[in-house]
């Protein structure tokens, strides 16, 4: 079985890690198929055997991989997608630092996983993403987000203000900072702390989220994701900040972006004792009261 490895840094402590995940995968008589950043890494840091498989791109995981895992939090998984994308290979998150919404699998509970992995102890949660088309084609064939796109200022303390249509029909103009659309994914990132509710994964919809706006009584909005979603921003200034993901661009005032669902999705895996209502509960604290 061939398994691809994902990670964006090795310090000290993640380096004991990295070689107990090998190690296991060694036991299983899997093959790894490193990113090659962090081959070489840790070619210098472990002694990682330099004929090690890698990948550089997606393409190279289009076929010959049966599962994908990333190490380290939820920005490394997400980047991890970008590689994965329509390939349908199962991706499983392993957390180096503190417990995250997608890389929830935490260092004490790597054993454990890995071998409901290997005896395939577990689901397919599959997690929708949006798909963004622009004038000027500013993302090229990376024209997705896991999480959420953003509509934002650039060089002026002034808010902007973002035009929504849904479907064709006028939504709102938002008077703000800017305007997150958010995958369900995405509802837990920046759309919620910009206020946006929490959505559970499956749920086929899109979050509009305004950031910082100026009327109180504009509130996050959730929409059905087959519905498209053009938006248009202007301000005092020619230039202002779109974001995929976390990948920033510049576009123009009054450029159009058009925002649709992906036409595939990425399949997480998923074991039956960890489950998405455990980590926001977890993670968030609920229920937690220092007086019982």
């Amino acid at each position: 079985m061939n398994v691809a490895v994902y990670g964006r840094k090795v310090n000290k402590q993640d380096l004991e890690y990295y070689n107990e995940f090998l190690g296991i995968l060694k036991d299983f008589g899997w093959n790894p198929v490193l990113e090659k950043n962090l081959k070489e890494t840790l070619i210098k840091k472990s002694g990682l055997p330099a004929n090690t498989d890698e990948f550089t791109t997606y393409h190279d995981l289009q076929t010959g991989i049966d599962l994908s895992f990333s190490i380290g939090g939820d920005g490394t998984f997400i980047q991890n997608v970008k590689y994965v994308r329509n390939s349908g290979i199962p991706v499983l998150g392993i957390n180096t630092g503190r417990l995250g919404f997608l890389a929830n699998i935490s260092k004490d509970q790597l054993e454990e996983a890995m071998d409901l992995v290997r005896r395939k102890e577990y689901t397919h949660q599959k997690r929708s993403l949006i798909k963004v088309e622009t004038e000027n084609n500013l993302y090229g064939e990376d024209n997705f987000a896991f999480n959420e796109l953003t509509l934002q200022k650039k060089d002026t303390s002034s808010m902007i203000t973002v035009h929504a249509s849904l479907e064709g029909k006028y939504l709102n103009s938002y008077w703000a900072d800017g305007l997150i659309v958010a995958t369900p994914s995405g509802s837990t990132a920046y759309s919620l702390s910009c206020g946006g509710p929490i959505v559970t994964p499956g749920c086929q919809v899109h979050i509009l989220t305004p950031i910082a706006p100026h009327n109180l009584n504009v509130r996050p909005m959730v929409v059905p994701d087959h519905m498209p979603i053009n938006l248009s921003v202007e301000g005092r200034d020619r230039k202002y900040l779109i974001s995929l993901d976390g990948l920033s661009k510049q576009i123009s005032q009054k450029e159009e972006v058009i925002i649709s669902k992906a036409d595939f999705m990425i399949n997480v895996i998923k074991f039956e004792d960890n489950n998405f209502l455990d980590t926001i509960r977890n993670k968030m604290l609920w229920g937690i009261d220092k007086r019982n």
